[in-house]
């Protein structure tokens, strides 16, 4: 059985150590998380490849009702190996 592999919550998450069938609830679970901690930018690198990982993640949060937007990050920071996503901010509690 494998043990579950603790991840920071820093608003990075890499998608080369993952097997493809994780993906999906790996990004959807580090979302959640990162929002709960105030993140509201995360950077998911997943890698150049042949853009197949690329194209689920981007599907993902297509469909993602918690994203705003997302692009592919700037030329200096990995360009098409990772993408930046920017998630809606919780509503101010009183």
């Amino acid at each position: 059985m494998d043990e579950p592999i603790q991840l920071p919550i820093d608003g990075v998450l890499d998608l080369h150590t993952f097997k493809p069938r994780e993906i999906k609830d790996l990004v959807l679970d580090y979302l959640a998380a990162c929002r709960e901690r105030g993140i509201f930018q995360v950077r998911i690198i997943h890698g150049k490849g042949i853009g197949n990982l690329r194209r689920t993640v981007h599907s993902i949060l297509a469909k993602h009702p918690e994203v705003v937007s997302f692009t592919l990050d700037y030329p200096q920071y990995g360009g098409w190996g990772a993408t930046i996503v920017r998630l809606r901010q919780a509503p101010v509690k009183h």
